[in-house]
């Protein structure tokens, strides 16, 4: 089958499309024939060498968190899906999803929305689990309360906005002008101008702050934080100190598989409450030059490889 793979750490030009062997599937593992692949932020900090999970001793390694397609093989100890079965699936670092058949955990895996196509499901794992946890795992977002996210357009953010829209809660959005448009028409309520507006002058005090930017954004954000409430990033560790001295709770998370959110999220796109939005495809061989977009072009949503017709 083929696979984009690294050899060694470094720029785009170190992935490689190679020939290696299909998985072999365990007792509790299936294989998917993956139809589709996304391309995330986390991709590339693998790519160079600045993700924990994956190190030297993982190489040559298979690039890619999250797939959609058909299980083609299960384990004898996996009861809850059968070949044949549309999924998507969040994976572990273990294996890499840029690639004609991936090998995944049950507990990876939740059956494929039925009302996307599997470009459009294989954009939602990493991304839709990253605001689910963020939101309500992590962020504990409830009905009524009102959130602040930063980054509403991106693959992460656009997920977040229409999350915490459906379970009820008064949304915020920072996004740069051009985004303005899209962002209120996934749910916003109030929308902020990164570049023109300073969202601590306009925004009233939220019970959560989703911080999906980082850096002076996030240091800002303490001063929107209504005590006893939260500040959440997927990228640096919030001020600790800070967070104590003003009665809120701040912290760090990486987003962990779990096909049990995976369904929850598929039944709200089902519902029609979650749209999901690709903004590029690439085919597999060009994974490298989708990866370079992902970082240097605009992108709203996600970017989506596809693996096979």
């Amino acid at each position: 089958m083929q696979a984009v793979r690294i050899h060694r750490f470094g720029g785009p030009d170190v992935m490689q499309l190679e020939r290696i062997e299909q998985p072999l599937t365990g007792a509790n593992d299936l294989v998917i024939r993956v139809l589709a692949a996304s391309v995330n932020p986390v991709d590339a900090k693998m790519r160079e060498g600045k993700y924990p999970a994956v190190t030297e001793k993982n190489l040559p390694y298979v690039l890619g968190r999250d797939v959609s397609g058909e299980i083609v093989a299960t384990g004898q100890s996996v009861s809850s899906f059968l070949v044949g079965d549309r999924v998507f699936a969040f994976l572990s670092p273990e294996h890499g999803g840029y690639e004609e058949f991936v090998l995944a955990k049950s507990n990876e895996v939740a059956a494929k929305p039925k009302s996307l196509d599997f470009v459009e499901a294989a954009a939602v794992p990493l991304a839709g689990t990253t605001a689910w946890q963020g939101l309500f795992v992590h962020g504990a977002l409830a009905a009524g309360q009102w959130v602040l996210i930063h980054g509403g357009a991106g693959g992460v953010g656009h997920f977040a906005v229409q999350f915490a829209k459906a379970r009820g809660a008064w949304v915020a959005a920072t996004v740069s002008a051009a985004d303005k448009d899209f962002v209120s028409n996934l749910g916003a309520d109030q929308i902020i101008d990164h570049k023109s507006e300073r969202f601590e002058d306009i925004v009233e005090p939220v019970d959560l702050v989703f911080d999906l930017i980082g850096g002076d954004v996030q240091q800002r954000s303490f001063s929107v934080v209504k005590r006893g409430g939260a500040l959440i990033s997927t990228l640096t560790e919030p001020d600790k100190q800070l967070a104590g001295e003003k009665g809120i709770k701040a912290g760090r998370y990486t987003a962990e598989p779990d096909g049990a959110q995976l369904a929850q999220i598929a039944a709200l796109i089902d519902s029609g409450k979650v749209k999901v939005c690709v903004e590029r495809t690439f085919p597999l061989a060009d994974a490298a030059a989708a990866q370079a977009a992902l970082k240097e072009d605009h992108i709203r949503g996600k970017i989506v490889l596809k693996v096979a017709n």
